[in-house]
């Protein structure tokens, strides 16, 4: 594994033990250069997936993106980190169970908003409007009327 410090490309594990939901291996990493630490995390991989944007174009699935996304939609937010690793990791267990090897993007998006309703309803919405494209303040409104979120959940 190589060094994300130096660049050197031979480190040592120094530990290894299961992530708190078993689906992975981490490993905590010492670089013999520059001495630096980090962690890696070694997971099962079924298929490559690969997502199939609105445009057409298709990239492969990067399971650090959907971290970030979720991350951006939930900062601020009364969310643990490991809440966020449980979501990634039960997204990505869905879009693997398919079957399919190319996924429509909307399919992502969707099975994001699913999970995203279940933990924080802000986070929820905030992943909604850049998803669903609000334009004006009228688009949330009409999205939370649709989703059945009446006043005293808005609060």
């Amino acid at each position: 594994m190589k060094c994300p410090f130096c660049g050197h490309a031979d480190t040592q594990v120094k530990d290894s033990r299961p992530s708190d939901d078993g689906a992975a291996i981490r490993r905590r990493r010492s670089c013999p250069n520059c001495q630096g630490r980090f962690t890696t995390f070694e997971r099962v991989q079924l298929r490559e997936l690969v997502i199939v944007k609105r445009n057409g174009r298709r990239t492969p699935f990067d399971r650090d993106k959907l971290e970030r996304s979720l991350n951006v939609a939930l900062r601020k937010r009364p969310v643990q980190p490991e809440q966020v690793e449980q979501l990634v990791s039960r997204i990505t267990r869905q879009l693997e169970s398919l079957g399919e090897t190319e996924v429509p993007s909307s399919v992502v998006g969707d099975f994001i908003m699913k999970a995203l309703k279940s933990v924080d309803e802000v986070a929820y919405v905030r992943y909604a409007s850049v998803y669903k494209d609000f334009r004006k303040t009228g688009d949330f409104a009409r999205f939370l009327d649709a989703e059945g979120l009446d006043e005293t959940d808005r609060s």
